[in-house]
């Protein structure tokens, strides 16, 4: 005999059930707040700061953490970076070329410490990436660290000069 499971008709609503009450803007339901966008915009323009941390608030909205005036550095970045929670972030990185030119880009970095964060910050921060990264149009390089070792100053130097 056939096992006998749920009709095609009791899938199906379920399915529409489970669809029409999860709608969110992204697939963990996060949305970004629009004073991310306009940090984005100064970061960008004016230059005047050197890193802006976001993080997700209750679990809906990524919200700026900590900004890093301009005269700062990658290290002051680095030693700002909680060791146990997730978070995004933006840092306008300055270089040199292998041809000798100094250079400025900005970076994303998506900060996701293995060992000390929960699976659940992990995969929620992993899950709203996307939705922070449309609002922030034009970022040319993308770094995702798991340990302090993945934000080394030659480590990093190296990414964007590829």
């Amino acid at each position: 005999q056939a096992a006998s499971g749920p009709s095609v008709q009791e899938v199906c609503s379920l399915a529409l059930e489970l669809a029409s009450s999860h709608t969110p803007a992204t697939m963990s339901g996060v949305t970004v707040a629009d004073e991310c966008v306009e940090k984005y915009n100064q970061i960008k323009m004016k230059k005047d700061l050197r890193f802006v941390t976001f993080k997700i608030q209750d679990k809906k909205q990524i919200v700026i953490d900590i900004e890093g005036a301009k005269d700062q550095g990658l290290t002051d970045f680095v030693s700002i970076l909680p060791e146990d929670q997730p978070r995004y972030a933006l840092i306008d990185l300055d270089y040199q070329t292998d041809d000798g030119r100094e250079q400025s880009k900005l970076c994303f970095v998506f900060w996701s410490p293995d060992d000390k964060t929960s699976v659940k910050d992990r995969m929620l921060y992993a899950s709203s990436k996307d939705a922070i990264k449309k609002k922030l149009v034009g970022i040319m390089k993308e770094l995702q660290a798991n340990d302090m070792g993945d934000l080394d100053t030659d480590t990093v130097m190296e990414y964007m000069k590829k």
